[in-house]
């Protein structure tokens, strides 16, 4: 048997969403870019949306909003993809990286303690989609507003550190019984070929700030600044006498087409109304096999709090080596299973160590890591598929214990 590890979700819905933008002969930004962005702020219940080109873009795009740059300092995950880090060192600024708790989060306690006078914004993680510690995270940032001081009129409205979660994972993941996307200042998506919904590329980055910002007006401002700084899209110039355009912000070029958009119109709703219980089903059954099995180290998945997106199945083994997670993996591997690992933590990739990040600094980031293997989760999965992965971790786990 082969098991792929996250094929993405295509149905006749996609096909005749996507043949309809080809048909209509627009294909680049427009208005099945508009609707994605109503469907999100329908679902998610924020009151303004911004398709990118992918959530890598709407992280800088936010900390370019908020004016930040060379000389200050950006808290973020040890345990995260690249790209988090990435995001902040694009826009000139440096990241201080912090350990995280056993749940794969970053850890409120290891933020209050890396806060300084340059701290401009945090950026929390919502690993596999289970959502961060918001209210205690939020504790730290109004307990250290001494420390903020402002360079720029956004930063002099908001008064704080800027909250922007890297909600990669999280759509449909819920925090005191409301969608993230509400929890932060701003939340940024990926509708990543292997995300729980899809544009095949592409984010989105939610706004939710809070007076005496305007929503729609700040939207408008970063629309505008996605497309190169420009007054109009390729959409509204070409209407008849609207060819006239001005480039009034130094802009990115990071906008979403709809060609891809057309993707994500006809996935989201059907997300929220069946597949994320899919996968929850899905998650509910390796939480039942693996729970009995004195060798297992579960994932969260519901709390009186917080409830999983289910994007990731973040299995553990206790008291294994790397060394022998590798071994695991190629055994279940041997088996037609494909696995994975999420994520290396960055101070152990060539780049952060190379600026001087030590994993030594992150013992629970590596000790959640060199136990690891994600397990494949999504709604294709029969029952026949799942019972034969379980088994095949199951024989691998325990032929090395």
């Amino acid at each position: 048997m082969k098991i792929p590890f996250s094929p993405p979700y295509i149905d006749s819905s996609v096909i005749e969403e996507v043949t309809d933008a080809l048909n209509s002969g627009w294909i680049t930004t427009g208005p099945k870019v508009k609707k994605l962005e109503e469907l999100v702020c329908s679902h998610v219940g924020v009151s303004n949306a911004l398709c990118i080109n992918s959530a890598t873009s709407g992280l800088m795009l936010a900390l370019k909003w908020y004016g930040i740059g060379e000389g200050d300092e950006v808290i973020i995950p040890a345990y995260t993809y690249a790209a988090t880090a990435l995001a902040v060192i694009h826009v000139g600024a440096t990241p201080i990286m912090v350990d995280i708790n056993d749940d794969f989060n970053i850890s409120a306690e290891k933020i209050n303690e890396a806060i300084s006078s340059k701290t401009k914004a945090i950026i929390p993680v919502d690993f596999a989609g289970w959502p961060c510690d918001y209210k205690e995270i939020k504790d730290v940032i109004n307990k250290n507003q001494h420390l903020f001081s402002s360079n720029n009129n956004k930063q002099e409205q908001l008064n704080r550190i800027l909250l922007i979660s890297d909600s990669a994972h999280a759509i449909g993941a819920k925090y005191n019984n409301e969608y993230v996307g509400l929890c932060s200042d701003i939340t940024v998506f990926s509708f990543h070929a292997v995300k729980n919904v899809t544009t095949a590329e592409g984010g989105v980055l939610c706004l939710n700030l809070p007076k005496p910002f305007d929503n729609q007006d700040e939207y408008n401002y970063l629309r505008c600044y996605a497309l190169n700084g420009q007054t109009k899209d390729a959409f509204t110039k070409s209407k008849a006498g609207g060819w006239r355009y001005d480039i009034i912000y130094p802009g990115l070029k990071i906008n979403m087409p709809d060609v891809l958009a057309a993707i994500g119109v006809a996935q989201l709703p059907t997300y929220f109304s069946s597949i994320l219980k899919e996968r929850e089903n899905i998650y509910q059954f390796y939480q039942e096999f693996f729970k009995d099995k004195s060798w297992a180290i579960l994932p969260p998945f519901k709390s009186e709090e917080k409830l999983s997106s289910c994007h990731l199945y973040p299995l553990r083994i206790k008291n294994i080596t790397e060394e022998t997670r590798d071994s695991i993996i190629n055994h279940i591997s041997e088996k037609g299973v494909a696995v994975n690992v999420h994520f290396q933590p960055l101070p152990l990739l060539s780049l952060f160590k190379g600026m001087g990040y030590s994993i030594s600094d992150y013992p629970n980031a590596y000790d959640n890591y060199k136990s690891e293997i994600s397990l494949p989760i999504y709604p294709q999965l029969t029952q026949g598929e799942l019972n034969y992965i379980v088994k095949s971790v199951e024989q691998a786990v325990e032929s090395h214990l």
